[in-house]
């Protein structure tokens, strides 16, 4: 047989492979049969599972593997991206911690940074998971891979908030910082709606329901009140750190939309896909929205906060084709 001058699997673009093409396309071996998902144990808890909530999913597609990241990032350029961003997020924690910023926060400012802010590690967490379990569960690795990446995102911006709490706790030691936030997480009516809302996405099996319920609804709606919203209250009460390090964590949050939008068009490829994907963003919308207005509502100086955020995620939804 003459030899292929590329992988089997891109020879049909004709074309020399790019980094992106090669490193992120067909690594799933798990996809290779959709009745035997797991090589060993057939009948084995993972194989039934892999079955039913991924091979079994209502949203079907003849070609899985044709789905791209909008950005063809792979871990090396992930680094890189990420690198700059983190020598950027330094230098701004630098700079303030420097002129003492921390000293001139007004007192009710940082009682609400400790109602409002310093607790977001558990949701971030959340997502943090719930992305993980997409990068497991998607069936195609380009897929995953872009999954894998929000993940890392969360973890970088949920240590960056343990990083935050330390430091104003060390200038605020009265005010309870790293000392409270489990108890705010589970009880303040600020959080509740967020965490009803992760908890019940985070016992959500089917790959593409966990899908919608996680990019469509809640990280859209946790991305609007904890980075927006929060930030334009931050620099409402002087606090220009935070607004800064919120602007900079949004970059990230763009980037998770491209691929939303980019994996969402592929699903829309199969027009059959579309009542189904719409039922759930519908589904989930409600637990969205409330959890959106119960933060909202300890916005200090941003009384239209929820309204916003609502109308974002909403808008965001449209530009899918899927609004609730």
């Amino acid at each position: 047989m003459k030899p292929l001058k590329t992988w089997s699997h891109l020879t049909a673009r004709r074309r020399k492979p790019s980094e992106y093409e090669i490193v992120s396309t067909n690594l799933h071996w798990h996809t290779r049969d959709a009745e035997q998902p797991w090589e060993v144990g057939h009948n084995g808890f993972m194989a039934d599972f892999y079955r039913k909530y991924r091979n079994q999913s209502p949203i079907t597609h003849s070609d899985w593997g044709g789905f791209r990241d909008p950005d063809e990032l792979v871990y090396r350029t992930y680094n890189i991206l990420q690198d700059g961003q983190e020598t950027y997020v330094d230098g701004l924690l630098d700079q303030h911690n420097e002129e003492g910023h921390d000293r001139g926060l007004p007192p009710e400012w940082t009682a609400s940074l400790l109602q409002l802010y310093t607790p977001s590690r558990y949701l971030l967490h959340t997502i943090q998971m719930a992305s993980a379990y997409l990068m497991h569960m998607s069936p195609a690795s380009t897929i995953s891979n872009c999954a894998a990446f929000q993940a890392a995102d969360s973890l970088r911006w949920l240590s960056r908030v343990a990083y935050r709490t330390v430091e104003l706790a060390k200038t605020h030691p009265d005010v309870g910082f790293g000392e409270r936030e489990r108890e705010l997480w589970e009880d303040h009516p600020s959080w509740q709606g967020f965490r009803e809302l992760m908890e019940r996405q985070l016992t959500t099996f089917d790959w593409a329901e966990a899908f919608v319920a996680l990019n469509v609804v809640a990280k859209p709606a946790a991305d609007e009140v904890l980075l927006r919203q929060l930030g334009i209250s931050a620099r409402r009460n002087g606090d220009t750190l935070h607004a800064l390090l919120t602007e900079a964590a949004w970059r990230d949050t763009e980037r998770s939309r491209r691929w939303t939008v980019a994996l969402v068009n592929h699903m829309l490829e199969e027009e059959s896909n579309r009542e189904q994907l719409t039922s759930w963003v519908r589904k989930w919308q409600p637990l969205g929205v409330a959890a959106i207005e119960a933060y909202a509502a300890g916005l200090p100086e941003n009384d239209e906060g929820a309204q916003q955020a609502v109308g974002a995620v909403k808008s965001f939804q449209r530009q899918l084709g899927l609004e609730g």
